[in-house]
């Protein structure tokens, strides 16, 4: 599932998500639970202001961030 993703970018570009929406329901990053690469993608564990944890991936190839389970 594609979503929109704002991030945090510091020392690279989309270091770090800090809120995402979903359809047109925002979501506020509360804590990175984890984070790791993959062989083209960053994966970053969430928990947001729902209390729910999500996992975001962006494609550092292609561009597009997505939602994973």
């Amino acid at each position: 599932m594609k979503i929109q993703v704002e991030c945090y970018s510091g020392y690279k570009s989309n270091e770090r998500p800090i809120k995402f929406w979903i359809d047109e329901e925002v979501f506020f990053v509360e804590s990175i639970e984890d984070q790791w690469r993959g062989t083209d993608a960053m994966f970053f564990r969430v928990r947001a202001d729902d209390s729910r944890t999500y996992v975001l991936s962006y494609n550092e190839r292609t561009g597009p961030w997505t939602l994973g389970k």
